[in-house]
């Protein structure tokens, strides 16, 4: 009884202190402000029709006409039934975001420890290694908010794993099975890809292991065990998961139906994202240094300098204000890395890579060797283009690998399992049963690796140029020295943090070395290690997240302004289309106030985008007037937005003369270079071959009227003295869409390569278009039986163990 007491309290009191520990460091949430993300920005401009949707009716529309000309809401938020897992999720996310994901990180890696039998005091110091990493605490700032929630349960899910394998088959199940299920929900699929393959590489490592020890069975009874719980999870998550892979076909993650580009050429790659597109941020080989050192290659895109810099001064020496010299500075492009831009540096800390190196010499077994070949495997990966052999093979050949971008992002295995060894490492050292001899041994040779790597960074320092991609771009202000003085701060920071890193590693090994000395206790060590670790990261990490990133909440809830282009626009109540020119194809602005042919989404429709590849840009308007785009908005010369109006937008629905014959998608898209898209359609053949007609007569009085307007239900009035083709300035998505005239379902088809069409006969008809996707339904049934098994399963565990306990008791 007491030692079960005792377990609770340590634990309890654990939490507690990482709770204090995530707040601490959001502190601006305790005042009620939340943390600028331009990403979240971006999705509450998404989200917006359908989030007030849901408020005024309590339902989920699940379509959003909003963004891109219309597309599901699948990836936007979207509430399923029965979907118990996202509750339990909101109830372990108890703490405002974004404190909400540091506190995961920290106790599912604490988790993690314990369950590979850490002591919970280096638990703690491994938990904050972790919860610390730069890169995890960037991606928070950046709003990559599903990237942090789904690495915040990776631990939890290895954690299972590392049960299991250790023969605590029931409660491993159970941890696998709601990590997993948890880790689904948190919809980042990439994190979760990404994680399989260190799986892949562990369970390679412990069959190897298993042969040697001569337990076979009992690896493929863990196996086994494994995929049952992880296809548990993954059950409880069927409806959001069948949506986004009926969604994502759609999309441009899907396989494109076109064979040429815009030009006319061939297209190489017609599986889903090209090569280009998925190698775009690949980390450069010796730029992945910068875990060691985090400045090694200028840091961010967007640095502060502040007055000590040769750039500042420069400026003030050159005439202008302190003031606007300091605000320059602020954010002057120190990063001269290979990748187009970054937030900040993917810095593990100097003393845990330094501890990594020391388990490298100290660790023996099979956890040594997962680890390090994971995080080789993650390294090599995240090279990109930088290694196109592999990545090239990898992308041809290993499944559902060019469904994702930026490889870069695969380094979040490396940050997994370098702090896992560190603190492996210190649990060796600490352990009686390893001789001294090799203690001693261990801690020379890593220090040597590691701090000889920093004296050849010095050493070959000279062979750097330290020029960024867009320097050139600086002597157009006029500051011709501008670019040389910036090269010099690249060198200065390469330098500071270069000697801070050297320092904290000979910090660690001078600490371990009189530890080994014994003249230092245990305790000690590991409340000095921990200061240190947390010393260095979160100075790094207040760098690039910071109190100075917080606003108010309502700036977040609201973070688009009305321009007085669009209180222009609002004015009319119609239902029509905008395109802002001014803000490209990547910003949710215009979606925030209007239906716009734009939005900002990691997997755009795919018909969307080629369209925009095309004949947007090419300024086609015939297409602009069959997507019903009434306004356009541009800028003066001062830079204010004004809008146009398109007299010849086609409006919400139409009759049409005739059908234009195509049997290919690239005839299709083609065929609407010079289609008078108001009298004629353009339809594939080869995929709808019921078409039977072509020609139609439209009188003068023939015409189609919406007449309500809801996401997901559209009715529209028609009257037409002949049977006629209708076009709808809609876009066409046959997995959920049903067509209805006077009640009775109808099937329509796609014209115009992205619209809807429906055959309508003579008279005056009612013509609804409701979304009801089936795959909600079907998916529901699945995540309930599935809840409800976990469910059973969970019960029937802690009723079983409090049997065991009773039976162990008695006896």
């Amino acid at each position: 009884m007491k030692k079960g007491l005792k377990f609770f309290l340590i634990h309890f009191f654990v939490t507690v202190f990482f709770v204090l520990a995530a707040v601490s460091y959001f502190h601006p949430v305790l005042q009620g402000k939340v943390i600028y993300q331009h990403d979240i920005a971006q999705y509450t401009g998404m989200a917006k029709e359908q989030n007030d949707f849901r408020k005024r009716t309590d339902t989920e529309p699940y379509w959003t006409n909003s963004a891109f000309g219309g597309m599901p809401t699948y990836q936007l938020g979207a509430n399923y039934p029965h979907n118990y897992i996202k509750q339990l999720d909101r109830t372990l996310r108890f703490l405002p975001r974004p404190a909400d994901y540091l506190f995961l990180y920290l106790i599912g890696f604490y988790i993690l420890l314990c369950c590979l039998k850490v002591d919970y005091r280096l638990a703690i110091v491994g938990a904050l290694a972790f919860g610390f990493s730069t890169y995890l605490i960037i991606i928070i700032g950046a709003g990559h908010n599903a990237k942090a929630h789904a690495l915040g349960y990776l631990p939890l899910l290895l954690a299972g794993i590392v049960l299991v394998f250790r023969k605590k088959y029931l409660w491993g199940f159970l941890l696998t099975a709601i990590a997993m299920a948890l880790e689904i929900v948190a919809n980042h699929y990439q994190m979760t890809y990404y994680f399989m393959l260190l799986v892949l590489v562990l369970g390679i490592v412990y069959l190897i292991d298993a042969i040697k020890r001569k337990e076979l069975k009992h690896f493929f009874t863990s196996v086994g065990l494994l995929l049952v719980a992880v296809l548990l999870g993954i059950a409880t998550n069927a409806t959001g998961l069948m949506a986004t892979k009926e969604y994502a076909d759609w999309s441009t993650r899907g396989k494109s139906e076109l064979t040429i580009n815009p030009d006319g050429s061939p297209k190489n790659n017609t599986g889903g994202l090209s090569k280009e597109y998925i190698t775009q941020w690949s980390y450069g080989i010796t730029e992945s240094l910068n875990l060691f050192v985090p400045r090694l290659f200028g840091g961010a895109s967007q640095e502060n300098l502040g007055e000590e810099s040769k750039s500042f001064n420069y400026l003030v020496d050159k005439g202008l204000p302190r003031s606007s010299a300091l605000d320059f500075v602020s954010g002057i492009p120190l990063y001269w890395g290979k990748q187009p831009g970054v937030s900040g540096p993917a810095y593990i800390g100097a003393i845990i890579f330094f501890l990594f190196a020391l388990g490298l010499f100290l660790v023996k077994g099979k956890h040594k060797w997962w680890l390090l070949f994971g995080t080789l495997m993650s390294l090599i990966l995240s090279w990109g283009k930088n290694l196109s052999i592999l990545t090239d093979f990898m992308i041809d050949y290993f499944p559902l690998y060019d469904k994702f971008r930026a490889v870069s992002s695969i380094q979040v295995i490396l940050e997994l399992c370098v702090p896992i060894l560190a603190i492996l490492a210190i649990k060796k050292l600490f352990k009686d049963k390893v001789p001294q001899a090799d203690k001693i041994n261990a801690l020379k040779y890593a220090s040597a690796t590691v701090l000889g790597l920093g004296v050849l960074l010095f050493v070959f320092k000279g062979t750097f140029s330290f020029v960024g991609a867009a320097d050139a771009n600086l002597r157009m202000t006029g500051l011709e020295e501008l670019p040389e003085m910036l090269r010099l701060d690249r060198k200065a920071v390469y330098t500071s943090d270069l000697l801070r890193s050297l320092g904290f590693v000979l910090a660690t090994a001078v600490l371990l070395w009189f530890y080994l000395r014994g003249k230092v206790k245990t305790n000690m060590v590991v409340i000095v290690l921990g200061a240190m670790i947390v010393f260095d990261l979160v100075g790094v990490n207040l760098r690039y997240v910071n109190a100075d990133n917080f606003v108010s909440k309502r700036r977040m809830l609201e973070p688009f302004q009305k321009t007085a282009a669009d209180q222009m626009i609002l004015k009319d109540e119609g239902q029509f289309r905008v395109f802002d020119q001014t803000d490209g194809f990547d910003s949710a602005k215009t979606a925030y106030f209007h239906n716009a042919i734009t939005g900002y989404h990691a997997a755009k429709p795919a018909g969307m985008q080629d369209l925009f590849e095309f004949h947007v840009y090419k300024g086609n308007l015939s297409v602009f007037n069959m997507l019903n785009v009434k306004y356009l908005v541009r800028e003066d010369e001062e830079g204010n937005k004004f809008p146009i109006e398109n007299p010849n937008a086609n409006g919400n629905a139409w009759f049409v003369e005739k059908l234009v014959q195509v049997t290919t998608a690239d005839e299709e898209i083609k065929a609407l270079d010079s289609l008078d898209t108001k009298r004629v359609a353009v339809v594939n053949t080869e995929k709808f071959k019921n078409i039977n007609r072509y020609d139609y007569k439209v009188d003068s009085l023939a015409a189609i009227r919406l007449t309500d307007y809801e996401p997901n239900h559209l009715t529209y009035t028609a009257t037409n003295a002949n049977a006629g083709v209708a076009v709808f300035s809609e876009m066409y998505y046959a997995n959920g869409w049903n067509a209805y005239i006077d009640g009775e379902l109808k099937e329509h088809f796609k014209v115009n390569y992205v619209l809807r069409a429906l055959k309508v006969p003579e008279g005056e008809h009612t013509i609804e278009f409701k979304f009801e996707p089936a795959v909600v339904e079907q998916g529901s049934s699945v995540t309930l039986a599935s809840t409800i098994l976990l469910g059973l399963v969970l019960l029937g565990g802690i009723g079983f163990s409090f049997w065991k306990n009773k039976k162990q008791e008695k006896s």
